[in-house]
């Protein structure tokens, strides 16, 4: 079963965005390296610990950098773009990296209602139009007279394109139009199996004759279960830093070993991070073949958000062994 990528290039305390970036483009080279099947980078804005908002760019980066691995969007927020600027930009990099490129949708904003109204503009997209945005920007890539406006670079250019959600709308989205399906487990797991068996039950053949699901998962590997949650702990302090409206860059394993955490914190965060899989190879194991088993998925995308990049890479050279 295919095992792909989502980076979100997570700026580490003390490291900056340029340091995350070429990092990106380092964990890149050794997932393409390990058998890794995509590349996807996640479109966020106004966060410290994210440095993956220019997302179409840095698409192109990491394509340059690699020669055979998928390369796309986990996802691109639509309502936060034209459609027709993104058809011309995922045109652009098809035309660059023909038959290597996937255009992931999201309907969701990726930051603050403050941050989207930046992006859109006063009375500009919202997700309420999100079905009639996407059959344009779909349209973009096919030449049409009629239409009058033509995405020129997207026409006979069009890479793959997937719905991802994390609720049971773009699920049956997904299934009518018959798209490949990526859910979000990783930040959703209550809603998973419900969404799985809402866009199979939805499923007509289009794109695809027969459904495809990929689940994203957050995942901690390391030689040891202790280890692995040590390595794992500043995802938990970051996001609850969050929630609290006070966003930070991802702190060191060891500040967040000593943070003084309430026992409301740590019910929180174990309820959060109740669907990441984090141990050793035989725990990691154990844990992605449950997922499948409930699941049925075709394809996992792993998200690792650890502070030290070594350590990052270490966690996907363990996965990409399970598999050997």
């Amino acid at each position: 079963m295919p095992l792909s990528v989502l980076d979100l290039s997570p700026v580490s305390e003390g490291n900056t965005v340029g340091e995350t970036l070429r990092n990106t483009l380092d964990l890149a080279r050794a997932a393409e390296r390990l058998g890794y099947h995509r590349y996807w980078l996640a479109e966020h804005h106004n966060m410290p610990g994210i440095a993956s908002s220019a997302t179409a760019v840095l698409i192109g980066h990491v394509a340059d950098a690699t020669e055979r691995i998928r390369v796309g969007s986990g996802g691109i927020m639509l309502p936060n773009h034209a459609p027709l600027v993104v058809a011309e930009q995922f045109g652009t990099l098809e035309a660059f990296h023909p038959g290597r490129i996937d255009l992931g949708i999201g309907r969701a904003p990726g930051t603050d209602q403050r941050t989207a109204l930046a992006l859109r503009g006063p009375g500009g997209l919202s997700a309420e139009n999100f079905p009639e945005h996407l059959q344009e920007l779909i349209g973009y890539f096919t030449h049409s007279e009629a239409r009058g406006v033509n995405a020129v670079v997207a026409e006979g250019n069009q890479p793959p394109v997937w719905l991802l959600g994390s609720s049971g709308f773009s699920a049956q989205l997904a299934g009518r139009l018959g798209l490949p399906f990526s859910f979000a487990h990783h930040f959703a797991a209550d809603n998973t199996i419900p969404a799985v068996q809402l866009y199979r039950e939805n499923f007509r053949p289009g794109v695809l004759d027969e459904p495809y699901v990929m689940l994203g998962v957050s995942v901690v590997a390391a030689e040891t279960d202790e280890r692995a949650r040590f390595l794992a702990g500043p995802s938990g302090l970051t996001f609850l830093s969050l929630r609290r409206g006070r966003p930070i860059a991802l702190p060191t394993p060891e500040e967040a070993a000593e943070y003084p955490y309430t026992e409301m914190d740590r019910a929180f965060l174990a309820e959060r991070f109740g669907s990441s899989i984090v141990g050793s190879p035989e725990t990691v194991q154990k844990g992605l073949e449950q997922l499948l088993a409930d699941t049925g998925a075709n394809e996992l995308m792993v998200t690792t958000m650890v502070h030290g990049h070594a350590d990052r890479v270490r966690s996907y050279e363990l996965l990409a062994a399970l598999k050997s």
